[in-house]
């Protein structure tokens, strides 16, 4: 007997059956059979069958003597010939994970549920990325004593991402029903109303093929018959949980119809004609009618209106307002507000709230004004278009200029008023290149801008012009211009690929390793670069702006990344990685760096190498930290001759000389003369009007939000751990946020937020924004130690200490022991500690005292100064601090 049977479901799919059949021959469980059950194709499937047959005896192929209809008949088939204990279902146009199997069956053999449900994963082929499926419902490993326990889960009705008790499903006589499509839904709500205790995994365990092309029953949303099985499907699961005694159960499970099943059609319904969107409202709204009001509450605020529109029957809002789920989200045409609240539309109505959005809250440059494409013609080389313009929150002030963005170019435009709080604009341009043609308008007041898409009939034929096209994109349907692809020479052809081998970077350390035998370095030439190349910041700066301001006869070149700004002007710059940079590298006789120069490549003899480093705190470092602790010689020893290419090192404090260099394997020069970065934080020095650029109203105070990354989850968003939206709703009257992400870090701002959150992820100067705000909330991140110069309150944000310190990075210091302000662990807890803000703060000072004689002793402004004197060899200048604590070696 196998320990696992997997039915490959297959109708007319004999090309992609073997793909999904191998995925599951290649399961890292050996000990399984795969049944594949045919429901009676006209294709070459049984020939395709025999074949994998043929090739490994777990195969067994099954067929139909006449087709179903549907994909239940088959999937019961294999419920019956089933042979293990435990069996799973795959689509033949899908695959399974290597270990989907095997750590399932672990799974429900150490927990005993009667099935285990794990992360569904859509993979979309034209790109490769796997985007998981409502990976909230994922998040944790655990065990539900039913369905009553989370009906959140009724959000997952697949039967694809489940491995089940083969006995236990033929026992309950929980099978599929044969008459309908949408049949997994049916059948989950039985296994839902049934089990009474299951699993939940985090990994995912199926990879939901999505092809440019494809046809499937999910797929097929275009087709009314489609839109009617789904309905039906829906009552009947309603139907089931009713017979079993849990009519309770019945608003969950219409939840996932309003949420998700509806969202499929709304979607796309800007590309439907009229009436097939009338037909369409037709054959949902008895199913509406029949959802209780406090289950459509529940769904974001512009489905909440689609509903409304529906069961009003008001069918060109309705196509108005699906186009705002998607794109560009834009802006209704007009919107009421009244005693605080702000309603889609014309009319109030509590379905018609759109408050939640905050649209009618968002600063000047994120306003949402709609600019609708009324007419658009060509004569071959220019583009007319007539363009309406929707103001439905009074954004644009008194006065203003308005402009047509394209790409870099600005075009001015006169727009007109209609008499109706709208304005109607007559645009003539001459596309030429790649882009996304805006309107914008300018505040005269401040010259501050805001612009949008360009909103146009989906059904927009293309416009071909000389060199481009216009074309409507996506299905909220924006202008859009598409340069045409040049055409490329065979000689072209030839010389890329010819760059494009001889520019790996293996290559590219050769040919380095061979400059620096040949090539004399000059004293005079300096490297600069600051965290690897993605701004001219930090101590780097403040070193290069001190050789500046004493003339120094010293060549300054910035290493910038790709894509990279905010460099001083003037400033000459070097592409990071190209072969400028290597020569660069070969010939500069100085190097002043914040995180670490390419590993691999050596130091030229002759080169000094300052290393300022950019940050101290509690994290683990170096050979303590996740990446280096494990046993792996490689990037051990690559390290180790990384630092060792260090002549000298920045140490802010007499604690971070006890940990860094020992965790580190550093044993040169070390200057204890603070930070340089931070000489402006002593000094109070602010480079730019924070709250002007990032539009902060008058009296609100500001919280700077500069949580840390997590090593397990670099660039997935989930360092901001903080309930944004909760802390919105208790304190937008009084505070704003400004989000400082680390640089690693990958998070979208929910647009809901922009009113009372502003990103400063890219944010240049991260001084400014510690001085202009009024309060610290972090968590590990070592900003909290610069911070402390400025004397302000603090708090911290700890919800994962006991996984941070003991599983994820480690630490050094025990964090709520030494805090300068309140540890919290909730929203509720954070909100608590803002409000009572100046008397928390006083009760620390004892604590806040310590903690800034720990990190910041040695600051005293002048860091740059005396270490610009020492280390490029000048003479001290008058009235600099004397006797610097410069550590010599061996720790």
């Amino acid at each position: 007997m196998p320990d696992c049977t997997v039915v490959v479901i297959t109708y007319n799919d004999a090309e992609r059956l073997p793909r999904a059949v191998r995925s599951v021959l290649r399961q890292t469980l050996r000990d399984l059979e795969v049944i594949i059950a045919d429901d009676a194709g006209t294709d070459g499937t049984p020939e395709v069958a025999r074949r994998l047959m043929d090739g490994d005896p777990r195969v067994r192929y099954l067929r139909r003597a006449a087709n179903s209809g549907g994909c239940g008949a088959p999937r019961n088939d294999g419920i019956d010939a089933a042979r293990s204990p435990y069996v799973m279902f795959l689509d033949s146009d899908d695959e399974l994970p290597p270990h989907a199997c095997k750590s399932l069956l672990a799974e429900i053999e150490r927990t005993g549920a009667e099935f285990v449900s794990g992360q569904i994963s859509r993979l979309f082929e034209s790109s490769g990325k796997l985007h998981p499926y409502y990976p909230s419902l994922f998040a944790r490993r655990r065990v539900v004593a039913g369905i009553r326990e989370d009906p959140e889960l009724f959000l997952d009705c697949f039967s694809t991402n489940k491995l089940y008790d083969t006995a236990w499903l033929r026992e309950h006589l929980v099978r599929f029903p044969e008459d309908i499509h949408y049949e997994d839904h049916v059948f989950a709500a039985e296994l839902y109303a049934v089990a009474r205790r299951f699993a939940v995994v985090p990994w995912t365990v199926y990879h939901w093929h999505r092809a440019p092309a494809t046809s499937s029953i999910s797929l097929s949303v275009d087709d009314l018959e489609n839109v009617r099985q789904r309905v039906i499907a829906a009552r009947l699961s309603d139907d089931i949980l009713r017979d079993y005694g849990a009519s309770d159960l019945v608003p969950h499970r219409q939840y996932r119809f309003v949420r998700q099943d509806l969202r499929v059609y709304l979607n796309p319904l800007p590309l439907r004609d009229v009436v097939w969107v009338k037909e369409f409202a037709s054959i949902v709204r008895p199913y509406l009618e029949e959802i209780p009001e406090a289950v459509v509450e529940r769904i974001p605020p512009l489905d909440r209106v689609c509903c409304r529109l529906i069961l009003d029957d008001r069918i060109e809002d309705l196509r108005v307002a699906a186009a705002s789920l998607t794109g560009p989200r834009a802006a209704p045409r007009a919107a009421v507000q009244r005693n605080g609240r702000t309603y889609w539309g014309t009319s109030v109505s509590p379905q018609l709230d759109i408050t939640k959005l905050r649209l009618a809250e968002l600063p000047f440059s994120h306003a949402r004004l709609r600019h609708e494409i009324t007419a658009v013609s060509s004569d071959g080389r220019r583009v007319r278009m007539t363009v309406r313009t929707y103001d439905p929150f009074g954004a644009l002030p008194a006065e203003w200029t308005a402009f047509l963005q394209l790409g870099k170019e600005r075009v001015p435009i006169t727009p007109e008023p209609t008499g109706e709080g709208g304005y109607v604009s007559e645009v003539t341009f001459t596309p030429s290149r790649t882009c996304e043609p805006r309107i914008g308008f300018t505040r005269v007041s401040d010259g501050r801008t805001t612009t949008d898409r360009l909103l146009v009939d989906p059904r927009l034929e293309p416009i071909e012009l000389p060199g481009c096209t216009l074309r409507a994109e996506g299905y909220a349907a924006y202008l859009g211009v598409r340069a045409d692809p040049a055409p490329k020479s065979a000689a072209r052809r030839f010389a890329r690929r010819l760059l494009k081998r001889c520019g790996t970077p293996r290559t590219k350390l050769r040919a380095y390793k061979l400059l620096i035998k040949v090539v004399r370095p000059r004293p005079d030439l300096a490297l600069f670069e600051s965290d690897v190349g993605r701004g001219c910041t930090g101590s780097p700066r403040a070193i290069y702006e001190e050789v500046r301001r004493r003339g120094l006869p010293i060549e300054a070149v910035w290493s910038v990344a790709k894509g990279r700004a905010n460099f001083p002007p003037g400033v000459r710059l070097v592409r990071r990685g190209s072969w400028r940079y290597l020569w660069t590298m070969a010939r500069a006789g100085i190097w002043v760096d914040s995180h670490g120069l390419p590993l691999d490549f050596p130091k030229p003899r002759g080169t000094r190498y300052l290393q300022t480093w950019h940050g101290q705190g509690i994290k683990s470092i170096g050979f303590d930290a996740p990446d280096l602790r494990a046993d792996f010689d490689r990037p051990r020893a690559q390290w180790r001759a990384a630092v060792a290419r260090w002549d000298a090192l920045v140490s802010p404090s007499a604690e971070f000389s006890r940990i860094f260099p020992a965790s580190n394997g550093y044993t040169g020069k070390i200057y204890r003369y603070g930070t340089p970065r931070c000489d402006a934080l002593v000094r109070g020095e602010v480079t730019g009007d924070v709250r002007s650029l990032l539009e902060i109203p008058p009296g609100r105070k500001i919280l700077l939000y500069a949580p840390t990354y997590r090593d397990r989850a670099k660039g997935s968003g989930q360092s901001v751990r903080v309930d944004l939206e909760a802390l919105a709703e208790e304190l937008a009257g009084d505070w704003v946020v400004i989000l400082r992400t680390h640089p690693v870090e990958r998070y979208k701002l929910p647009e809901h937020l922009r009113h009372f959150v502003r990103d400063a992820g890219s944010y240049p100067e991260i001084n400014d924004l510690m001085l202009v705000s009024d309060a610290l909330l972090t968590d590990y991140s070592s900003v909290m130690c610069d911070y402390a110069i400025t004397g302000k309150p603090m708090l911290f944000y700890i919800d994962d200490w006991d996984d941070y310190r003991l599983a994820e990075r480690g630490v050094y210091h025990d964090l709520p022991a030494i805090t300068p302000g309140p540890c919290v662990t909730t929203t509720a807890d954070l909100v608590a500690a803002l409000r009572d803000l100046p008397a928390g703060h006083a009760s620390y000072a004892d604590r806040y005292a310590a903690f800034r004689e720990l990190w910041c002793a040695d600051e005293h402004g002048d860091a740059a100064a005396r270490i610009v004197a020492d280390f490029f060899g000048l003479p001290q200048q008058a009235g600099t601090r004397r006797a610097p604590r410069e550590e010599e070696a061996a720790l």
